[in-house]
């Protein structure tokens, strides 16, 4: 049984207002939880379904005490599609279970030495340029879909710009919804709409899950870019520490909080899914609510499992045009470059020091240029090698830069 925490000055006493707050956080995870399995040829259902187990594992290992839903991480989209190219989809599946072991691992030295250890291997001037990588590394991915048809492209993004400027409430935290809802329909109107898979899809159907396979070559691919959403959760328990008045870090304490986070994602990966992560947008959910009762966040993934089962949801998504995803993701990964931009300004870090340039300048020649050191049949490329190459660089060139203070990649 999931433990109930009893002290939250924001519970909420009354289950049906419980109830309908919580599936209204579903849908400010929604969007981003169904557009990562859209992006990476998936079915959206698995991605629901490990995202809400995912999220009560998460409580479960954390007493229950943490207001958190966890989904699909966007960090992880460019080295799963690369990956997937490299080693099939199944062998990318081991890959990303080995991902939620590191978590582990980091969650022992985390309980072991502290959080200054973690600072130590994974400062700014490593994680900004790696996390600016994970949005460029995507452009011509969303550039590409767009031009499928620009005009709907260019209403979803508009769309999702006004939102995130000049909205405000809840609406500010939905973007990518409403972006896709309003090109969804435009669609629909302009007949690039397919509906008769909807119309023969079951009411009720379990999601298609994947079977991984264990490849050594796909496992060390992808371990490395476990880096960004580690400092992202980090950066989130703090935020969300701070928007309930209690210290997560401490009680139930960051390496439950970590472990948590690396169980949800191997479990997601023996399944099929996407990893999981801590979601920004639900963290400024919780925040502009005040609603800080964990029990609510448990509704939603709740939630999100009865979606998944759901045939006829799945089905409609999968009738998403590729133009309208390309628009999003022509906002999407742009802004996933500058959060890492946005890290570094935050570190206040000098680029008058040589050191700091160089680090830069390698992790973004490798990443973006996607260099590859092979072995056999061992191959790194892309965004972990210029992870493994930035923290062996910040090691071992003399001065140090400033420790990170948390970054969040959008989930």
């Amino acid at each position: 049984m999931i433990p109930t925490q009893t002290n939250n000055t924001s519970e909420i006493k009354s289950t049906p207002r419980r109830i309908i707050i919580g599936i209204q956080f579903l849908f400010v995870a929604f969007g981003a939880t169904v557009l990562v399995p859209l992006l990476i040829d998936i079915d959206p259902s698995v991605a629901l379904f490990t995202a809400g187990v995912g999220t009560l594992i998460f409580h479960i290992i954390t007493k229950g005490k943490v207001p958190v839903f966890l989904g699909s991480s966007f960090a992880f989209i460019a080295p799963i599609v690369a990956a997937t190219k490299l080693y099939g989809y199944p062998g990318t599946l081991g890959g990303l279970i080995a991902v939620g072991i590191v978590y582990g691992i980091v969650s022992a030295i985390v309980k072991l030495w502290g959080l200054k250890v973690i600072e130590k291997i994974f400062p700014s001037i490593v994680v900004g340029p790696v996390i600016m990588i994970i949005g460029l590394s995507l452009a011509s991915v969303g550039v590409d879909m767009a031009k499928n048809n620009w005009l709907i492209a260019m209403s979803v993004l508009i769309t999702a710009i006004v939102i995130v400027v000049y909205a405000k409430g809840i609406l500010k935290l939905i973007p990518i919804f409403i972006g896709i809802v309003v090109g969804y329909i435009i669609s629909i109107f302009a007949g690039l709409v397919d509906f008769s898979s909807v119309n023969e899809a079951a009411w009720f159907a379990l999601p298609k899950f994947t079977t991984p396979e264990f490849n050594w070559a796909a496992i060390v691919y992808m371990i490395p870019v476990a880096v960004a959403p580690i400092i992202e959760h980090i950066g989130d328990m703090y935020a969300i520490g701070g928007v309930a008045e209690k210290e997560f870090v401490k009680e139930p304490g960051l390496h439950r909080t970590l472990l948590g986070d690396g169980i949800a994602t191997a479990f997601a990966g023996f399944l099929g899914g996407p990893p999981n992560t801590t979601y920004s947008e639900v963290t400024g959910a919780v925040a502009l609510t005040k609603i800080t009762d964990p029990r609510v966040l448990r509704i939603a993934a709740v939630t999100a499992i009865i979606f998944s089962l759901v045939g006829k949801i799945s089905a409609v998504l999968k009738t998403i045009p590729a133009a309208v995803l390309g628009g999003i993701m022509l906002l999407l990964f742009g802004m996933i470059a500058s959060i890492g931009i946005k890290t570094l300004i935050d570190a206040k870090t000098d680029f008058s020091k040589t050191r700091n340039q160089v680090i830069v300048s390698i992790i973004l020649t490798i990443g973006i240029g996607g260099a590859q050191m092979s072995y056999g049949n061992f191959s790194l490329a892309g965004i972990g090698l210029a992870s493994i190459v930035g923290v062996i660089l910040n090691l071992i060139l003399p001065s140090k830069s400033s420790p990170i203070k948390g970054s969040h990649v959008e989930d």
